[in-house]
Formats: C-alpha cells, sequence, structure tokens
C-alpha cells in the first residue's frame, strides 16, 4: 500500500500466531511517532499496543504502553532506538498467548504482555510521520530457502520486492527466478569475495557469469530489493538504488513462475 494509511483495518482481527508487518521509512523532520494495535478505528478507541519512538533532545528510545477506558497505563521503555530518520525500518509483532513478540530490522526489542485480550484487537493505524510502504498481517513465518508461486507467470511491467537483513556471518544472499526447465535470473551476492553473479540455468546447464565488484547489502542491515522485469531485461534496485540490469537470456517470461531465495539471511516480507 504506497501511501500514508492512518488506519487499517486487521483482516479476521487478531489470533495467536498471526505476525503484523509494518514497513516504512520515517521522515526526516519528525520528533516522535506511533504505530498502534487498537480495539477498532474511533481516535478514542483502546489502544492494546502503543509503539512510540521519540528523537527529543538527540536520545532516541522506543515506549510502549496500553490506552484502556480513556487513561494511559504504565510506559515501558527500550533505550536504543531502531528507527532512524529518513530510513527503511521493518517492525514485526508476533502475536502469542502472553504477550507481543515485537521485532524492529530482524532484531527482537520487547514482549509486551498482552493488557487488553488480542480477540478485540482488529486495527492498525500508524502516525502521518511515517512514509508507509507495507502493512501485512499473516499466519507463516518467511523462512530460508523461500520459494514462492508466480501466479500467470512473469510479465513485463511486473516488480519482485524482497526485504530482509542478512547474517553478520553471511557468506550469500541468492535470488533465483524459475521456470519448469532451469533458471532463467540468478543473483547472487557473495560477500567474502565481495562480488555480485548473474546469470542463467537451462536444461541443467550454466551459461557464461555476468560478474561485478560490490556487494549492494550490508550484514546486519535492512534491505529492500526491487527486481523489476522488462521486456529487454532485469533491472536490480538495492534501498532505491539501481544495482544491476540483466539482459534476458530466457525470453518466454510468461513460463517463469517461481521465485526463490537461498542464503544466511532473515527474510522479513517479499512481495510478488
Amino acid at each position: 500500500f504506497q501511501s500514508t494509511i492512518p488506519v487499517m483495518s486487521i483482516e479476521g482481527g487478531l489470533k495467536e500466531g498471526k505476525s503484523v508487518i509494518i514497513i516504512g521509512r520515517i521522515l526526516p523532520d519528525a520528533s516522535r511517532l506511533h504505530v498502534n494495535l487498537q480495539c477498532g478505528s474511533d481516535s478514542k478507541a483502546d489502544i492494546a499496543l502503543h509503539i512510540n519512538p521519540h528523537y527529543e533532545n538527540d536520545s532516541a528510545h522506543v515506549m510502549y504502553n496500553t490506552y484502556k477506558n480513556g487513561t494511559w497505563g504504565s510506559e515501558q521503555s527500550t533505550p536504543d532506538s531502531p528507527f532512524v530518520k529518513d530510513k527503511l525500518f521493518a517492525i514485526e509483532i508476533l502475536v502469542t498467548k502472553e504477550a507481543y513478540k515485537i521485532s524492529a530490522n530482524g532484531k527482537h526489542v520487547m514482549d509486551y504482555e498482552h493488557r487488553i485480550p488480542i480477540t478485540q484487537v482488529n486495527t492498525i493505524s500508524v502516525d502521518q510521520n511515517i512514509e508507509l510502504e507495507f502493512i501485512e498481517s499473516f499466519y507463516s513465518k518467511q523462512l530460508v530457502p523461500y520459494k514462492t508461486l508466480i501466479n500467470g507467470g512473469l510479465q513485463p511491467g511486473n516488480n519482485i520486492l524482497i526485504y530482509g537483513v542478512p547474517n553478520t556471518d553471511s557468506k550469500r544472499v541468492e535470488f533465483n527466478l524459475r521456470h519448469r526447465y532451469g533458471i532463467a535470473f540468478h543473483y547472487l551476492s557473495l560477500f567474502d569475495e565481495n562480488v555480485v553473479v548473474c546469470n542463467t540455468s537451462e536444461n541443467g546447464k550454466w551459461g557464461a557469469e555476468e560478474r561485478s565488484g560490490g556487494v549492494p547489502f550490508l550484514k546486519g542491515q535492512l534491505f529492500q530489493v526491487k527486481i523489476s522485469c522488462s521486456r529487454e531485461h532485469y533491472a536490480v534496485f538495492v534501498n532505491g538504488q539501481q544495482a544491476h540490469t540483466y539482459k534476458h537470456r530466457f525470453t518466454k517470461l510468461d513460463d517463469i513462475d517461481v521465485f526463490e531465495v537461498y542464503g544466511q539471511l532473515q527474510l522479513i516480507f517479499v512481495h510478488v
């Protein structure tokens, strides 16, 4: 959802085992902001979980609280803030029986015990100081190796978005666009060699490698990758900057119907 949506309903409400993910960028002049899980969209609605990064006096910290029957409860806080102005962030909130397990940019930051029953929570509200990229709620965690189908195959104009964090000891991050007979586009980042390898494989045989220096990822840091398919080539953008292009060798694009992720990374979200 490419815009600022202040309020979004959670389809089917919150349940144990469900995750809510919010991906966005904090505007550079924000002094504070919030992400809420709340009971309805009314301005006076109870708020089960209020996540509130502060930036006053250059001491970034995050406050957590609950708003119930018109009053705020006792605050909990974490000293360091993973939310950096003008940088991409990803919050993942996993609902368990006892608590919300909150992660930011792939790192666990807080277990916040329930003060309002999760069955009453049905709405996500986000501050206008956040430029939203995605809000989603889902059950399955996106584990690596990861594989998903592309309905109807790949078409010119299609974009695949990947959000993740390479492990601090990561050796490689690999993305593949596959068809029945092989891999149309293989994009492999090798950290130790600091090189990116692009290639195509058909009927078990690899073509000539296209190698270029400079892995576009940092270990332990959140990335956004967009693989954009045009009639002539794939363009790979990392954190908004074009990193690579790769001319099509396999041209039956609508036969390409699987996207895969391999390597040592935490996968946060994939949108095909």
